[in-house]
């Protein structure tokens, strides 16, 4: 492809008439990443956050038709599969599959967050096939049960990536199993919401759209897993019961893959002067600390700006590059005889930094804050 033609991902999936799961969810994440959604529709839901009213199932030979029409025109850089709907179609769609060489992400949809049950026996058990074809399978704890187990699975050599988020506690732990020995895990704070409508459809297509884009799967399951998480913050709270989630207000934070300027703070004398100065400039607010004499402000694309009270504003000016992988990134720069002012350190507000002056004696600091630069625990 031609170096700025975007990742082709085919979703395969179900509609979902409320747009919070499903080929709606999936098409806002694959696009707010960067790439080119197309769709293989399995399935066309009457639904809203309440639960699933109807469901229609595409006759199995126009999903074929569906995938066919776009691999021998567009072509596929990773494939999503979600609710596949009956067991026909899943043999049919691993037939399909088979003759494809692009990386495969199958997240096995069995019941909706509504408690809907989206795939019978027959259709459970017709997803062996399309385990064996995936690159990794995303189940959640009910449906890693309904699949055999963690073990059982395992045995049978199927890659997985099992999502802690129906286990009870604060944490949410996500477990990497790849081949045996071969094990990762991830643990965040349960962002505490009812909009959690397409978690599983939004994840397991973020993977695919890493994947599909050349990243290597780890990183890609980290970006999911941030983009997944600012949209569960970002969420508008719409419809009565589980809410989509806000997939639209996701910033750069989860799809920039290298360094990222987002952040500069500014000295300032007078605090509260400032912090009126640049509310009238039309920044949002996110955090107010007079004693400290600190603030943080938040433009539309996601960037933000702090000032810090401070003697000499001249000097306090600090310039921050923000990296998923800051330490590797130190090591490259000392290895070229960069000198550090402070190696990378873990600081009290939630920000991994090291810091150095340029040439000009300016101060940068090279950080990594994730969800916590927008979405402190202190934010207003």
């Amino acid at each position: 492809m031609p170096q700025n033609t975007p990742a082709r991902v085919l979703i395969i999936a179900g509609s979902d008439s409320g747009g919070g799961a499903g080929i709606q969810a999936d098409i806002k994440t694959v696009t707010m990443l960067g790439a080119h959604a197309m769709t293989a529709i399995t399935a066309i839901t009457a639904q809203n956050t309440l639960g699933v009213d109807a469901v229609h199932m595409v006759p199995t030979q126009m999903v074929i038709d569906q995938i066919a029409a776009v691999v021998s025109d567009i072509g596929v850089d990773a494939v999503k599969i979600g609710m596949i709907g009956n067991a026909a179609t899943a043999h049919a769609v691993a037939d399909s599959l088979s003759q494809l060489s692009c990386p495969i992400i199958f997240d096995p949809v069995m019941v909706a967050t509504s408690g809907a049950v989206l795939a019978d026996a027959d259709t459970i058990s017709a997803f062996e096939r399309l385990m064996r074809l995936s690159t990794l399978t995303t189940p959640n704890l009910p449906e890693l049960q309904a699949l055999g187990g963690k073990d059982s699975l395992l045995e049978r050599r199927i890659s997985l990536l099992i999502k802690g988020g129906h286990a009870d506690g604060d944490q949410i732990v996500d477990e990497l199993h790849l081949a045996p020995g071969h094990n990762e895990s991830w643990s965040d704070a349960r962002i505490e919401t009812r909009s959690t409508h397409g978690t599983g459809c939004t994840l397991a297509t973020a993977i695919a759209t890493g994947l599909g884009q050349g990243m290597e799967l780890i990183p890609a399951i980290e970006r999911a897993r941030v983009f997944v998480r600012l949209a569960l913050l970002d969420a508008p709270a719409l419809g009565q019961g589980h809410g989509p989630m806000g997939h639209q207000a996701v910033r750069e934070d989860a799809m920039v893959a290298g360094p990222s300027l987002n952040q500069v703070t500014v000295g300032c004398r007078n605090y509260a002067a400032s912090v009126d100065f640049y509310k009238a400039l039309g920044l949002q607010q996110i955090v107010d600390s007079p004693d400290n004499g600190y603030a943080r402000f938040e433009m539309p694309n996601g960037v933000t700006f702090s000032i810090h009270q401070h003697d000499d504003c001249a000097t306090s000016t600090v310039v921050y590059f923000e990296s998923k992988r800051l330490d590797a990134w130190v090591t490259e720069l000392t290895s070229q005889g960069y000198i550090f002012e402070q190696m990378p350190q873990d600081e009290s507000w939630g920000w991994r930094e090291a810091r150095l002056l340029d040439p000009a004696g300016n101060m940068v600091c090279l950080y990594h804050a994730g969800e916590n630069r927008r979405y402190p625990a202190w934010r207003i």
